[in-house]
């Protein structure tokens, strides 16, 4: 009994002992910290001899970290003492000649001059690596710190070499790419993808700083030849899904469906790759090829849904575009989807569209409504009941029924709280009121908007709040905002020339009123949708000479810009309203865009 007591005892204390060893050791690693994080404050206020000694301390207590050997050569290097820098890496390396101080020795003799006996320890740096090839990944990565880069070249393909089962593609591509050789870096990210496929999004991303819109400039050219060869010697999928990539960032999307084509028959599992570009392509305006992308999805898909929605595209782009005389055409392919697929849940968005369809283009807002409401007894789920309440809504708003809106909003809001359809409802409640002229309620509605989680709600809620707030104090009458929110609701409906009409009385009765220079923008936009390109130019042109100090002047600046690149056939004119922005208004959201656009203009090799 006393032994097995006796024994219990020596376990407690072997156990306190082993918690009380931890501890310390724990803490010591926190101090060793602190000190470090000290030191490295001490080195970034330029205090060099203050961190010197801090990472002496740490040095003398642990002598083989080589993290606190590194600190005390860089801290002696910036106090230009090269010799101390000297003095302790031969001490280290008379221990041990490893590969690493070799790098950092023949640096130290490069800042102080002495090329060849720096080149030399930089030539047995990297011959250590063909007796144990392993050496590579710390000598590599010592050259890259001091930016001595051929010598970390020379060393990564040394390795490959020896290392066949290893890669060094992606160090060399971010080498390369450092040194300004696009052509090589480009060729080494499609050899890392070769040999590690799963990393293709990410190189997308690197490689997209490289790239633009133009197809024309060198390093465009350089990486289309490299993935069309890949493309003829192996053709792997990421090869095809890379160059469809580069199309779509210049914008070439006939180029790239036939790149997606040549996917899906290796792949035939989905076709949802070949959707979002047909989305893109007509997001871009390209209108064509679009259509030929959703009618291929027609042929082709097996999926309800996809086929559905493949329809819906091509109808809506048909109504986009439609004059009067054919629209009767295009209700009659909605009827007859109805007839082939049916007046199903599985159809709702197909229903939503003809409801869009039949209001806003058809002219029949009546026969719109009648048409959902049917919708809306069918099995659908509370958000697809919201879904069709928000277009009855809207149908309202277009035939200006603004009350009998108001309750399908507030119930959409009260129905499904704190979702991103209940805060488009509650965007709509606003404009709504805004639309009748009662600025007062719709912009205590807007004020608790501004904080949407949707970020798109936020923003528009701001805009339609400042526009309000700017100008309603205007006359006590507010007669210009009421003239301004009646033409907007002109425009919803689809009247844009009388929309334009109402804003020319704005800029003539209320000529020099806060409001003017908002006027002139939406009826520059409206122009644009009428394909009066000239009429646009003036608003904008007016804008910038009248109101340059106000909210307006970027937007001004970069829809004129766009007018002049992509319509009027002005580059020149293009360029230097982007540099303006560029220069001018760093805040502004058209910044990334216009830099882009104006580097493009100017021929930059995009690096």
């Amino acid at each position: 009994m006393l032994y097995l007591q006796l024994m219990l005892v020596k376990k407690h204390i072997v156990s306190f002992l082993l918690m009380a060893l931890c501890s310390l050791s724990v803490f010591s690693q926190r101090e060793d910290q602190k000190q470090l994080e000290l030191g490295d404050s001490y080195f970034d206020k330029g205090e060099y001899n203050k961190a010197l000694l801090t990472y002496k301390r740490l040095y003398d207590a642990k002598p083989y970290s080589y993290n606190y050997l590194y600190k005390m050569v860089e801290t002696y290097q910036q106090l230009e003492k090269y010799n101390e820098a000297n003095l302790i890496l031969q001490k280290r390396i008379e221990r041990t000649r490893i590969p690493i101080l070799l790098v950092e020795l023949g640096y130290n003799y490069q800042l102080m001059d002495s090329i060849s006996k720096a080149e030399a320890f930089y030539n047995e740096a990297i011959a250590s690596i063909d007796q144990k090839p392993t050496y590579v990944y710390g000598v590599g990565q010592r050259f890259e710190s001091h930016s001595l880069l051929p010598q970390a070249i020379e060393s990564y393909k040394k390795g490959q070499a020896l290392l066949p089962d290893k890669n060094f593609s992606i160090q060399l591509a971010r080498i390369y790419g450092d040194m300004g050789d696009v052509k090589n870096m480009f060729e080494n990210y499609i050899d890392y993808i070769a040999y590690k496929p799963n990393v293709l999004n990410n190189i997308k991303r690197n490689l997209s700083q490289f790239i633009s819109e133009n197809k024309d400039t060198q390093n465009n050219k350089d990486l289309r030849i490299l993935l069309l060869k890949r493309i003829q010697n192996n053709p792997d999928a990421h090869w095809y899904e890379l160059l469809s990539w580069l199309y779509v960032q210049e914008k070439q999307y006939n180029k790239s469906f036939i790149q997606e084509k040549a996917l899906y028959r290796r792949n035939p599992e989905s076709l949802e790759r070949i959707i979002d570009l047909a989305i893109t392509a007509r997001d871009d305006n390209d209108i064509e090829t679009a259509k030929d992308i959703f009618n291929y999805i027609v042929e082709t898909a097996q999926d309800l849904d996809v086929l559905l929605l493949a329809h819906q595209s091509l109808l809506e782009i048909e109504a986009e575009n439609a004059r009067d005389k054919e629209l009767e055409s295009i209700n009659n392919k909605y009827l007859k989807l109805f007839e082939t697929f049916g007046k199903t849940e599985l159809t709702l968005s197909l229903q939503l569209a003809y409801g869009q369809f039949l209001a806003f283009s058809y002219n029949q807002p009546d026969q719109a409504s009648e048409f959902l409401k049917a919708s809306y007894k069918l099995d659908i789920s509370p958000y697809q009941e919201a879904l069709v309440k928000l277009r009855l809504a809207d149908i309202l708003v277009l035939q200006e029924k603004f009350n009998e809106a108001l309750i399908y909003y507030t119930q959409i809001k009260a129905n499904l709280k704190n979702s991103t359809i209940a805060q488009e409802a509650a965007y709509k409640i606003a404009k709504t009121s805004y639309y009748k002229g009662d600025f007062d309620w719709a912009e205590s509605q807007l004020k608790v908007l501004k904080a949407s989680t949707s970020q798109l709600i936020a923003n528009d809620a701001l805009d339609l709040k400042l526009l309000i707030s700017d100008n309603k104090y205007d006359d006590t009458t507010q007669t210009a905002l009421k003239y301004y929110a009646k033409a907007d609701l002109l425009a919803f409906q689809n009247n844009t020339s009388e929309a334009i009409k109402l804003l020319d009385k704005v800029l003539t009765e209320h000529k020099g009123e806060s409001i003017t220079d908002q006027t002139l923008f939406t009826q520059a936009k409206l122009y644009e949708k009428q394909n009066q390109f000239e009429k646009a130019e003036v608003n904008y042109q007016k804008i910038i000479a009248d109101y340059r100090e106000d909210i307006l002047i970027d937007d001004a600046y970069y829809y004129l810009a766009e007018l002049y690149n992509t319509v009027l056939g002005k580059p020149e004119e293009a360029k230097a309203l982007y540099e303006k922005i560029i220069f001018n208004h760093e805040d502004s959201i058209y910044f990334v865009e216009a830099r882009k656009k104006f580097r493009m203009l100017r021929g930059d090799t995009i690096n």
